[in-house]
């Protein structure tokens, strides 16, 4: 067998349909395909239809643009087929044909006696080609008058949407569905009070009386109702309802979450596009770029009419920490919770190990204890040690505990990471703390030195104030603010004790923690630092 061979891809049954129009085409000479990769988009008045292709390779050619009415066999494009493509070409030509329309149930037989009878039908979900769609949109009330064609609800698999018309005229009882269901074939949608003719002719709402209502797209029928493809606008729909897009563009919405009804259509008759989607967005983050946003911008001001000024440019640095920041600020909706700890045990084991530091050469600062102590915490409350994932549907919980610390250097703030923070003792933590700093000051650090913080800590110790709201450092969800030191009187039951408090302040993401949670996570820290020999026993 030949290495490579050429395929024509045709366009497949389309349940008897003719004429039906090209709506997008959503692939270019060149593109390298895989079995079940989208070609075109198809649609009628009833619905859109997205063509796979039925083998894996190369386009050489397209045989069609959009606005063609094409029809059952007619050449799609040419595909340059590898060898793997070729070997399963049978099996993949049996598995793309797709299915005619299910035949539908005939209805309850009419008496012959009257001219009309009126009777209480289930109205089921047809055939719709998939195993299974979801409600996009109820179209119906209980109460409302319908006649047979009307669209009840619109449907949307992963490769079609479509309108469920009504078999029948009458008045609709009872609506069994709502947006959001997923249905399959046979399920109960509404039940009518059907209005049923006993003319020998139209005794039965027979299969060829019933629009066609598979997944694949049907010969336009006229009806009473207005269809949304056939607007002419192009400015953004006011109602949900309204709008005019096909399932790979509702779907392309969803993942950005963009609301269609905001965005303007470009394509045939008021069709949304993809086009349509990206240029929004362009456009919205051109408008927030220039202050045209929610917020609005700060006014420029000429300061030196008012004396003499300096401009200083801003360093790299101070860039990317402004936008960071500014950033935090504007997703993260801010909680700070305050509390002080006592150091005077901490102070006492510093103390006590002096000479074994000196002995290490290792300066075992306070900052230390509080990195093993958030280390200990994070184990203890890991929702403190989680992110919001990007789909605001899912927090990522983290499995390894790595802790940033803020360091003020002459090229503005750097946050270097120290890693695995619960596997190191005391005299590790401080080695890493000292190496850090030095580096973050000397400009040596790398990307990589400050990425994969779990949480930060922010301290201000050694510069003073009695206490500050830090910002997260967004992906994180808490941060620990800590002030400077200071002698306070502590009562121990019996009497005022001097006593080194520490103030501490907590900032956290109030989308994944609460109250509760940061409280329950700083009372841990501030146990801890009081009785840090029970925590860290190796020294």
């Amino acid at each position: 067998m030949a290495s490579n061979s050429t395929q024509t891809i045709v366009i497949p049954d389309l349940g008897g349909a003719e004429g039906v129009e090209v709506i997008e085409i959503a692939v270019a000479v060149g593109d390298t395909i895989a079995v079940d990769d989208e070609l075109i988009v198809l649609e009628s008045d009833k619905a859109s239809m997205e063509i796979p292709s039925s083998h894996a390779g190369t386009i050489t050619a397209i045989h069609v643009t959009v606005g063609d009415q094409v029809n059952e066999g007619d050449a799609l494009v040419e595909l340059e087929l590898t060898e793997a493509a070729e070997t399963g070409k049978e099996e993949s030509e049996e598995q793309a044909e797709p299915s005619s329309p299910k035949q539908q149930e005939t209805a309850p037989e009419q008496s012959a006696a009257s001219m009309e009878t009126v009777e209480t039908v289930e109205v089921k979900v047809p055939d719709i080609g998939s195993e299974s769609a979801e409600v996009i949109e109820v179209l119906i009330q209980a109460g409302d008058k319908i006649v047979a064609e009307d669209s009840l609800i619109a449907l949307e698999s992963d490769k079609a949407s479509m309108e469920v018309p009504a078999p029948v005229s009458g008045t609709v009882l009872e609506v069994q569905v709502k947006v959001g269901d997923t249905l399959s074939e046979g399920d109960v949608i509404a039940v009518v009070e059907a209005h049923l003719s006993a003319q020998p002719e139209t005794q039965t709402v027979s299969e060829t009386q019933k629009p066609p209502l598979s997944s694949e797209p049907q010969p336009k029928q006229a009806t009473n109702k207005p269809v949304a493809a056939q607007s002419t606008t192009v400015m953004p729909a006011t109602d949900l309802k309204e709008v005019y897009a096909g399932p790979a563009v509702r779907k392309l919405a969803r993942e950005l979450g963009v609301d269609l009804t905001q965005v303007r259509a470009t394509g045939p008759r008021g069709r949304l596009q993809k086009d349509d989607l990206h240029n929004y967005i362009r456009e919205a983050l051109s408008k927030a770029r220039e202050g045209g946003g929610a917020i609005p911008a700060v006014p420029a001001v000429d300061f030196a009419k008012f004396g003499e000024v300096e401009l200083v440019p801003m360093s790299k640095i101070d860039k990317v920490t402004a936008a960071n920041m500014q950033r935090s600020w504007l997703n993260v909706p801010h909680v700070t919770q305050f509390d002080e700890a006592d150091l005077s045990v901490v102070d006492q084991l510093r103390n006590d190990w002096k000479a074994q530091a000196e002995q290490r050469e290792i300066k075992l600062t306070p900052l230390a204890f509080l990195l093993k102590v958030c280390a200990l915490a994070l184990l203890e409350h890991p929702k403190l040690n989680s992110s919001l994932h990007h789909d605001q549907e899912h927090f990522v919980r983290k499995k390894y505990v790595h802790i940033g610390m803020a360091v003020d250097t002459p090229k503005g703030l750097m946050v270097p990471v120290i890693r695995d923070v619960d596997k190191k003792d005391l005299w590790q933590l401080a080695q890493e703390v000292i190496e850090l700093a030095e580096k973050a000051r000397q400009g040596k650090l790398k990307p990589a030195d400050m990425q994969g913080g779990c949480f930060s800590i922010s301290s201000l110790g050694a510069i003073g104030g009695q206490g500050f709201t830090p910002v997260v450092n967004t992906p994180e969800v808490a941060i620990l603010g800590v002030s400077k030191a200071t002698i306070k009187p502590l009562w121990n039951g019996e009497a005022f004790m001097p006593g080194k408090m520490l103030p501490l302040s907590l900032s956290y993401d109030h989308r994944v923690i609460n109250g509760a949670d940061a409280g329950r996570f700083l009372t841990f820290i501030v146990d801890a630092l009081a009785d840090i020999a029970s925590f860290e026993k190796d020294g």
